[in-house]
């Protein structure tokens, strides 16, 4: 099959981008033939793929989409394929991956009558119906029960279109058996004691994820607590204004920005605790690779991934409406408990438990069923 796989942009850190690049390279191994259309590449190329850098330009990132969708639209009529696959919510998709949560849903929550007003959230919200509503023909690929609930809510008759798909975690980031002598070397690396304590969070796009809940928090902890804990952030993303809350909290020098790395499971290995009070995440990723390692995690209910952390009994969940206060009362709390092993054997037992890894397969499987009946249909129709 010839495949389109639609993606804005890419960058290595990303988990949209990372989802992406497993799925793209199944599908390569399975034989197809897969062409990329995306704004902006940045990173190695995969060999094997045809590589489609579009020409949009715009002042603001809507207007750009509007025109990336318009001239794909055009170059596909052109260069027929036989299925095209979105990682953004737009029209003409034949599947669409659901990596962003559902903004009809957000709107609600915000209530905001001069943001349904505005070009920007109007294009959103207009893209996400060309994909939700009930004469859309797009097949949904979801990551978490969250999102299945939230679209089901905003757009009534979506339900036989959406797919539950089980998470794709790189195999680089399951647990593993050199743990203890990883963790080690991480606490080495970075010059962290018996006592020293060391956050974490993953994530780029530092606003959404709630680097600055993480930050006030770290600055509420008692001083002895405080004065020998590390906070390690890791993702891409500008940290200017992060690093400026950080200093004037007070807790400048506890804030470590790291940049997007390599090395993620080092981390997950060494770290105490994984810190992820996101403002609205489709899945969360990093905080199964967290569970799934024996790292406990503090997170909100307002991630994908949050009830992993629930069933797995591996942590705490901050609930909504999101207070300030009690995420701050809940790492005190998660600091000073003495059932850090315990969280961490239930983290690893879940690990054997579920299918971590099974994303690419699901996906491809539904491509691969969605052209064969669409083909089916056609000689149908041709026979009539």
């Amino acid at each position: 099959m010839m495949l389109a796989m639609l993606i804005y942009k890419y960058f290595p850190y990303g988990g949209q981008q990372r989802d992406f690049l497993r799925i793209v390279e199944r599908c390569l191994s399975a034989g197809h033939q897969v062409r990329v259309y995306c704004l902006r590449w940045e990173g190695n190329v995969p060999c094997g793929i045809q590589l489609v850098n579009v020409p949009a330009k715009g002042l603001s990132s809507h207007t750009r989409y509007q025109r990336f969708s318009a001239w794909v639209k055009q170059d596909i009529q052109n260069n027929p394929v036989d299925a095209v696959i979105g990682f953004s919510k737009m029209p003409d998709l034949d599947l669409y991956y659901a990596a962003d949560p559902c903004f009809a849903a957000r709107l609600r929550r915000e209530n905001s009558l001069i943001k349904r007003i505005l070009p920007r959230y109007r294009h959103f919200l207009a893209y996400e119906k060309a994909v939700f509503d009930k004469d859309s023909r797009t097949e949904v690929i979801l990551l978490s029960p969250q999102q299945h609930s939230e679209f089901c809510e905003n757009y009534p008759g979506c339900q036989p279109r959406l797919h539950q798909c089980a998470p794709g975690i790189d195999a680089s980031r399951l647990p593993s058996t050199d743990a203890a002598e990883e963790r080690q070397l991480f606490r080495a690396k970075y010059a962290l004691g018996n006592h020293d304590i060391a956050l974490l969070q993953i994530g780029s796009s530092f606003r959404i994820k709630g680097i600055d809940r993480s930050i006030r928090a770290l600055a509420s902890l008692p001083h002895d607590i405080r004065s020998r804990t590390q906070f390690y952030i890791v993702g891409r993303d500008k940290p200017g204004d992060y690093e400026k809350l950080a200093r004037s909290l007070g807790v400048g020098d506890r804030c470590h920005f790291l940049g997007g790395r390599d090395d993620v499971p080092l981390f997950l290995r060494g770290c105490d605790l994984l810190l992820h009070p996101a403002y609205s995440e489709s899945a969360g990723y990093t905080i199964l690779e967290a569970v799934i390692n024996g790292l406990p995690v503090l997170t909100t209910d307002t991630c994908g991934y949050a009830f992993h952390v629930h069933k797995a009994r591996a942590g705490e969940i901050c609930t909504s409406p999101f207070s300030q206060h009690e995420f701050n009362n809940m790492l005190l709390s998660m600091l000073e408990s003495p059932t850090r092993e315990l969280w961490q054997q239930h983290g690893l037992a879940y690990a054997k438990q579920i299918d971590v890894t099974g994303m690419p397969e699901t996906v491809i499987k539904l491509i691969e069923n969605f052209v064969q009946a669409r083909e089916a249909g056609r000689l149908v129709r041709a026979s009539q």
